[in-house]
C-alpha cells in the first residue's frame, strides 16, 4: 500500500509463494477457468462451471445472497477452493447515484471525486463487489458519442487528474467496510476517438495522438495504483483493442511495466470474427491470448477453446501461467481468500448513507454549469410572487439518474419540482406544467404552458435528454433538444416573460436558439439523486454556481470533433489568410463561426472575480525545472465564490506541429467579497513535453507563451523559454 491506496503492483513475497504453490497444483482446465468472466444468465450453468474451477470471476451480480450463493460452491465445493472475484459496473455510484461522470469532471475538484468514489466503493464492497469497471478515462472530443456521458471531457490533463483521483478514491486501503476494491480504468484505447461518434466504431489515429491524447489518462490511473485494465471494443488504424499488440503488450506491458490484469469488454473476445480479424471464436481467442489479455468477458472463447489452443501449441503453457498468476495475485491482494463473503448486516449499514447523500449533492452543487444569465435575473429570489415550472423533465424521476446509474432508483431521487417546492415552502407558490415529452411522440399542451407563463412573473423551463438518450449505444447524429421542447420554448418565450432553462443532458448540446432565447441558462446534466435539491440552491441562491465546462459545446454539429487544443494550421482563422481570387482563404466555416457556443473550461458565478499582476518568476528554464508563475485573483463581487483558475501553454515552435493552447495546471479557491488572493503554480518542465519525430516523449527547447484565466478563451498572458 502507498498513500493509503491498495497497491496491486508491489511485490509481496508471502504472496508470491501461495501464487506459486497453488499454481503448481491446478490443471490446464483449472487455470483456464481462471481467466474465465461469466454472469448469472443460466445459473445452473454457472454453478456447474464454479464448482468445475472453469470460471474465475462472475460480473453484474449485486445480491450478496446469491454472490454469497456462488462464492460459497467456489470456496467450499471446487477442487482447490478459488474465491471468485465479483465485478460490476459502478460508473457513478452505486446504491447512491452522483452525477454523470461527465458532469462531476465540471467541479475541477478531483479531491471531492476522490471521496465521491471511495464512498462507491464502501456501498459496492459493504455488498459482495470487489472489482469496480470504472474509472472511464476515454478522451472523448466528439458529442454525438453517447459515453461521452461517463468520461471526463475532452481533456487530456484534467482527463488524468481526475482519472487518478477516481482510481484512489475507488482502491483506498482503509474503507469502513473492512474490504478491499480494485478500479479497472476503461476503454483502453482511445475508444472516445470512434468515428462519427458512433459507438463501437472504428478509430483511427496516429501513434503520436494515441500517445499524447488518448493514452494519458490511463498511465495517470495505472500511476495511482489501478491494479486492471479493460480492453475496449473499437479496432485502432486496423487492429481490434482486444488483440491490439502495440497497446496491450508494447506500451501496457513493455514500457510502463504493467503488472495487473487485462479483461476484455463485454463479449469482445467474439466481436474479433465480425471486425474481420479471425474466423471464428478459436481463432479470435488465441489472438487475445497472445496478445496478453488475461481474462475473457462472457465470449466462452476461452473456456471452450484455449485448453486445445495450449495442447496443441498454438498458445505457449507459459502465457496461461502468467496470466493466473496476475489473477490469483490479485485476489489475493484483496484479501478474497480470508474474506469471501459478503455481509448482508453491511450491505444494510452502508447503503444511501446520509453522509453519501450529502455527498452527491456537494457533487451536484459543483458540477452544474451556469451558461448564461442575463441581466443578473439570477438568483431568484424566494420572495419571488409568480413562477411557472414548465418541462417534460421538470417532475421527471429517471432522467436525473443518468445512463448506467447501478442500482439507482427513481424513488431515491429528488425532482427539480421537489427541489423548487422545498425552496418556496409549498407548492402554491408556483404552477407546473410538462407541456410535451421528451420524445414527442405523446400528445402535447403548449396552450396550458403558454397561459401558465402568461400568469407567471418568471418561467423556469426544464428541458434536455432523458437518461437512455445518452450512454454505450446511445449515439446521436443531431444535438438538438430531442421532440418539440424547442417548440415549446418557443411558445413560451413568446409570451415575453423571463425564461430560465434548466438543461439536463449527458453531454453537451447544440442549442444556439436556446441559448440566444434564454434569459438564463443552467446545464444541470444529469445530476443524480439530488438533482432537485441542487437545481434549486442555485436558483435561488442558497449556492453560488462554480461550475466549469469540460467538454465543448458545439453551435452545429457540423463543428465536430471541437475542441480548445486543437492545432493551428497553416491558415489559421486568426490571421490574414492567404489571398486567392482577392479574397483570403483560412481555415474556417462559411456559414458558422469557428468558436463554439460555450468554451472549454467556461461557466458563470453570481459573483466576479478580476486577475491581475501575472507573473513569470522563471522567463529562463532548464529541463529539470518547474515552470513557476503566479496572478493575483480577486472577488470583485458581493458574494463569496468558487473560481477555477486554469494556466494553459503554447509552444511556439516544435519539431511537431503544437495545440494552440493546452491545460497544464488549475486550481479552485473560494473567495469571500473583495477578498484577493495570489495564486501560484508549479508546473514540472517535463509536463510541456510531448511525442517527438523519434516516436519519444521529450520536452523541446524553446519559447511558449502561457495565460492564467477563467477559461481557455481569455486571460493574462506571459513568455518563458526552456532551454
Amino acid at each position: 500500500m502507498e498513500n493509503n491506496v491498495v497497491r496491486i503492483d508491489q511485490v509481496d513475497p508471502a504472496i508470491e509463494a501461495r501464487v506459486e504453490e497453488l499454481l503448481e497444483r491446478m490443471t490446464l482446465r483449472e487455470k483456464v477457468g481462471q481467466m474465465v468472466q461469466i454472469n448469472d444468465s443460466d445459473l445452473a450453468g454457472m454453478e456447474k462451471a464454479v464448482q468445475a474451477g472453469e470460471a474465475g470471476s462472475i460480473l453484474s451480480i449485486h445480491d450478496h445472497r446469491k454472490i454469497n450463493h456462488l462464492q460459497h460452491i467456489a470456496v467450499e465445493k471446487s477442487r482447490l477452493g478459488i474465491p471468485l472475484i465479483v465485478g460490476n459496473d459502478v460508473i457513478h455510484g452505486y446504491r447512491t447515484t452522483f452525477p454523470i461522470p461527465l458532469a462531476e469532471a465540471c467541479t475541477w475538484d478531483p479531491p471531492l471525486l476522490q471521496k465521491a468514489a471511495r464512498a462507491a466503493a464502501e456501498e459496492a464492497s459493504a455488498c459482495g463487489t470487489d472489482w469496480i469497471f470504472a474509472p472511464m478515462v476515454d478522451v472523448c472530443r466528439d458529442p454525438r458519442w453517447g459515453r461521452i456521458a461517463e468520461g471526463s471531457g475532452e481533456d487530456v490533463f484534467l482527463g488524468m487528474a481526475l482519472a487518478e483521483a477516481r482510481v484512489r478514491g475507488f482502491q483506498a486501503a482503509d474503507l469502513r467496510t473492512g474490504r478491499r476494491v480494485v478500479a479497472c480504468p476503461k476503454h483502453y484505447a482511445a475508444y472516445g476517438a470512434a468515428e462519427a461518434g458512433r459507438d463501437y466504431n472504428t478509430v483511427d489515429v496516429s501513434e503520436r495522438t494515441l500517445r499524447d491524447v488518448y493514452l494519458p489518462p490511463f498511465k495517470a490511473a495505472f500511476d495511482a495504483g489501478a491494479g486492471t485494465v479493460m480492453t475496449a471494443f473499437n479496432e485502432i488504424n486496423g487492429v481490434p483493442a482486444t488483440h491490439n499488440l502495440l497497446t496491450v503488450q508494447k506500451v501496457l506491458r513493455e514500457e510502463w511495466q504493467f503488472r495487473g490484469v487485462v479483461l476484455t469488454d463485454y463479449n469482445a473476445i467474439s466481436e474479433l470474427v465480425p471486425h474481420g480479424v479471425a474466423a471464428d471464436l478459436r481463432e479470435a481467442g488465441r489472438l487475445s491470448a497472445l496478445a496478453g489479455v488475461d481474462m475473457d468477458m462472457m465470449s466462452s472463447a476461452y473456456s471452450a477453446h484455449l485448453v486445445e489452443l495450449v495442447e496443441g501449441g498454438a498458445v505457449p503453457a507459459a502465457l496461461i501461467d502468467e496470466a493466473v498468476r496476475r489473477i490469483l495475485r490479485l485476489k489475493m491482494q484483496l484479501g478474497l481468500f480470508e474474506q469471501p463473503y459478503a455481509e448482508q448486516e453491511l450491505c444494510e449499514q452502508f447503503t444511501l448513507r446520509d453522509e453519501y447523500r450529502a455527498l452527491a449533492l456537494e457533487v451536484a452543487q459543483k458540477s452544474m454549469v451556469l451558461l448564461k444569465n442575463e441581466g443578473n435575473l439570477l438568483p431568484l429570489s424566494p420572495g419571488t410572487q409568480s413562477l411557472a415550472v414548465i418541462g417534460p423533465l421538470a417532475d421527471d424521476r429517471d432522467a436525473p439518474l443518468g445512463t448506467w446509474a447501478g442500482l439507482g432508483q427513481a424513488a431515491d431521487v429528488e425532482t427539480v419540482l421537489d427541489g423548487i417546492k422545498t425552496a418556496l415552502g409549498g407548492a402554491d407558490r408556483f404552477t407546473h406544467v410538462s407541456g410535451c415529452s421528451i420524445s414527442g411522440n405523446e400528445p402535447s399542451d403548449f396552450s396550458r404552458a403558454v397561459a401558465a407563463a402568461r400568469e407567471a412573473d418568471v418561467v423556469i423551463m426544464v428541458l434536455g435528454e432523458s437518461a437512455d438518450m445518452s450512454g454505450e449505444a446511445h449515439s446521436r447524429a443531431r444535438l438538438g433538444l430531442p421532440g418539440r421542447q424547442q417548440e415549446l420554448f418557443d411558445a413560451v418565450h413568446g409570451e415575453g416573460k423571463p425564461v430560465i432553462c434548466v438543461l439536463m443532458s449527458g453531454r453537451p448540446l447544440a442549442i444556439p436558439e436556446l441559448a440566444g432565447q434564454a434569459t438564463a441558462l443552467l446545464q444541470a446534466w444529469h445530476g443524480g439523486i439530488r438533482t432537485g435539491r441542487a437545481v434549486a440552491d442555485i436558483l435561488f441562491g442558497a449556492v453560488n454556481p462554480s461550475g466549469k465546462l469540460t467538454a465543448s459545446f458545439p453551435q452545429a454539429e457540423g463543428q465536430i470533433p471541437i475542441y480548445y487544443s486543437h492545432k493551428n494550421t497553416g491558415r489559421p482563422v486568426e490571421g490574414t489568410g492567404t489571398l486567392q481570387f482577392d479574397e483570403p482563404f483560412k481555415s474556417r466555416y462559411i456559414d458558422v463561426p469557428n468558436e463554439p457556443l460555450f468554451a472549454f473550461g467556461y461557466g458563470l458565478s453570481y459573483t466576479t472575480f478580476t486577475y491581475r499582476d501575472l507573473s513569470v518568476e522563471t522567463p529562463v528554464l532548464e529541463r529539470a525545472g518547474n515552470l513557476v508563475a503566479q496572478v493575483v485573483v480577486q472577488n470583485t463581487g458581493d458574494r463569496a465564490g468558487d473560481e477555477v483558475v486554469q494556466l494553459y501553454v503554447r509552444d511556439l515552435v516544435g519539431s511537431i506541429t503544437r495545440p494552440v493552447k493546452e491545460l497544464k495546471d488549475f486550481k479552485r479557491i473560494t473567495l469571500g467579497p473583495g477578498e484577493e488572493q495570489t495564486v501560484r503554480f508549479e508546473v514540472p518542465v517535463d509536463r510541456l513535453g510531448y511525442t517527438g519525430l523519434d516516436m519519444k516523449y521529450a520536452v523541446e527547447p524553446g519559447k511558449f507563451k502561457l495565460w492564467i484565466g477563467p477559461d481557455s478563451t481569455q486571460g493574462l498572458e506571459g513568455d518563458f523559454e526552456v532551454r
